[in-house]
């Protein structure tokens, strides 16, 4: 069962996941930390490449299938045009401003 977005706990996760999903690239990196990073199946990449091909440029959506870690870890369906639908893990690493410092995702 799909988990609303505006019923995810973390509020960081919470808007990373409506921007993603409202394709909004301004809101998307205003929420992310000046030195943020991430991973995608355990490897390091280029942050504005991966968001591009992965969420922006491919119509990227996520729909959460369940949280954990007090909202800050995430099993969602993330679609896009490029690879269509896959099962994901989504964990975050937020600071103490609300901005996420990094976040990490893969296959699930």
């Amino acid at each position: 069962m799909t988990i609303q977005t505006t019923r995810l706990s973390d509020p960081a996760v919470r808007a990373f996941v409506a921007a993603v999903n409202a394709h909004d690239r301004e809101a998307f990196l205003a929420l992310l930390a000046p030195d943020a990073t991430m991973s995608d199946d355990g490897a390091d990449r280029d942050l504005d490449d991966w968001i591009d091909r992965e969420i922006f440029s491919s119509h990227g959506r996520l729909e959460v299938d369940n949280e954990s870690r007090d909202g800050r870890a995430l099993v969602a369906r993330h679609r896009n045009d490029t690879w269509g639908e896959m099962r994901t893990r989504w964990a975050f690493t937020v600071d103490d401003d609300g901005k996420i410092t990094r976040f990490e995702t893969g296959q699930a």
